[in-house]
């Protein structure tokens, strides 16, 4: 997915720009998968710090070399269709973002109440239209919700989904730094003026605090805009988004290479790595996972519970081993 990220961005900006920031374990992976890239440009964290300190780390590396450059930040575990309808989003998101210094979020039309993706709320006009496209303004981001208030979000015509890809200028999403996240700014100041060290990226993440954009700056800032994007999109963080791309039988159960049997099942998802053969019978919309040393068994609506597992894997040191 990581390939198909970069591969994406290639037709849309020079090679040479794309940065990646990775968990430090995966830095030669990385370079692997993606070698055509500037290896100094593939980025370790020595510790997780959520997505503010990420972006900051970006922004700040990028600064000295044009601080009015534009800036796209994309996770790379996202599946886009229709390419030509995201890069013209992607052109007008940077065409409002410098016209307005505005921090620019793109939102996704829902067709389901989901409950795993956060919220914008737009307003309920377009303030702008560029290129064809329309720009809202955002009135507010909302954290995943429960199934209710999602189908109330998406009766109302008012809400997007929180795709996670935004575009600014380095100088905008710098300032915002300096306005609602000083702590961060501080630390961006001293990755400003390093000499891009190893031990200096180590310094930073180690002095950040584990904040999220969406909660340090998205929801503070006081000039944000969302464009809606109507290409193909899926945020592939569950399992249920999994079953969902995976090719299935005639009742909806998707096994891939694993041996499997079926009997009185219906949209099912079993994935293993053992070769074991999978006996499913008689249930419905789950998930069963089987790594090398364990087994998930999950309603595929409640697969965002995995999150919960794993605090709870973590919190207790005789099941700690098995993260």
């Amino acid at each position: 997915m990581i390939q198909k990220t970069v591969k994406r961005l290639r037709n849309f900006m020079p090679q040479e720009h794309i940065m990646v920031i990775t968990n430090e374990d995966y830095v030669s992976i990385v370079r692997e998968q993606v070698p055509d890239l500037n290896p100094s440009y593939i980025i370790g964290e020595p510790v997780p710090r959520n997505t503010a300190p990420c972006v900051a780390a970006a922004a700040a590396l990028l600064y000295q070399k044009d601080p009015d450059g534009m800036m796209v930040v994309l996770p790379a575990d996202h599946l886009i269709g229709n390419n030509e309808e995201f890069y013209s989003v992607l052109e007008t998101a940077s065409n409002i973002a410098n016209k307005e210094n505005s921090l620019v979020t793109i939102g996704i039309e829902p067709n389901r109440p989901e409950t795993g993706y956060g919220y914008i709320r737009k307003q309920s006009h377009a303030e702008i239209f560029e290129s064809g496209h329309p720009v809202f303004e955002v009135r507010n981001f909302t954290e995943k919700p429960d199934s209710k208030t999602a189908l109330q979000f998406l009766e109302s015509g008012e809400y997007l989904w929180n795709s996670g890809i935004f575009v600014w200028k380095i100088s905008t999403i710098t300032e915002a730094f300096k306005q609602y996240l000083p702590e961060v700014y501080t630390c961006m100041e001293t990755l400003m003026e390093s000499d891009k060290k190893p031990n200096d990226i180590e310094d930073f993440y180690q002095a950040c605090p584990s904040v999220s954009i969406d909660y340090g700056i998205m929801e503070k800032a006081d000039k944000v805009h969302v464009v809606p994007g109507n290409f193909d999109w899926n945020d592939v963080g569950s399992w249920k988004a999994v079953h969902e791309l995976s090719k299935k039988d005639e009742n909806g159960n998707a096994s891939g290479e694993t041996q499997t049997v079926f009997v009185n099942a219906k949209s099912n998802l079993v994935y293993s790595e053992s070769g074991k053969l999978i006996a499913v019978a008689g249930v419905e919309n789950i998930a069963v996972v089987e790594t090398e040393d364990s087994i998930l068994v999950v309603d595929l609506d409640s697969s965002q519970d995995v999150k919960a597992v794993y605090e709870t894997l973590k919190a207790n040191k005789k099941t700690r081993k098995f993260i």
